[in-house]
Formats: C-alpha cells, structure tokens, sequence
C-alpha cells in the first residue's frame, strides 16, 4: 500500500469517527437531553452485551461439535448471568459473574 493511499484511507476513516464519536460531545455539551432520549441511551449497554452474548451461545460451529462443554457451559453461564443482572441490575456484576461462571464450568471435566 503507497503512502498515497494510506492517507486517503486514514482520513477516510478519521472523518466519521470524528463526525460520530467526537462532534457530538462537543455539541451537547451543557445541554439536558430530552427524557426519552436518555431513556433510549440506557438501552445501549444492554444491546451491546446481549449482542455479545448472543453471538456465543448461537454459534453453529459449538452446537454441531455434539462436545458437552462446547454448548452447555455458555447456556448455563448465560442463565446464571441473567439472574444475577435480574437481581443486581448492574452490567459490571453480568460481566464479572459471566466470564468466571463460563472460565468455571469449561474447567470443569465434562
């Protein structure tokens, strides 16, 4: 790749992430958000969690392995996570408890 071309595709890139990521901090600054776009942003780290997740538990690959471990264990990890954001409603306790409960049971023999 040319030097030529690298830039193009650097400030091809550094644009939008400037124009999405950074312009919008600037301009709301000081300003109160309508409600319901609050609400509407405190969906985003659950959707992005249960997005996640769901791209573990539903891989085609883990469930034609037919091994235990492959599909059982993100199943049971995946169930013990949701009780426990059911009860603490907090996505640092879903993620501590998700990857120790998942590093658990594929330690397990099975």
């Amino acid at each position: 790749m040319s030097t030529a071309d690298f830039l193009i595709l650097f400030i091809g890139v550094a644009i939008p992430i400037a124009l999405f990521r950074v312009a919008p901090i600037f301009v709301l600054k000081g300003r109160q958000l309508p409600a319901s776009v609050t609400r509407a942003l405190g969906f985003i780290p659950p959707a992005a969690f249960a997005a996640l997740v769901a791209n573990d538990l539903f891989d085609p690959a883990k469930l034609a392995s037919g091994s235990l471990r492959d599909w059982a264990a993100p199943l049971v990890a995946a169930a013990i996570t949701g009780a426990v954001g059911t009860k603490t409603k907090s996505l640092a306790w879903c993620i501590v408890v998700g990857v120790a409960s998942l590093a658990v049971l594929q330690a397990l023999p099975f």
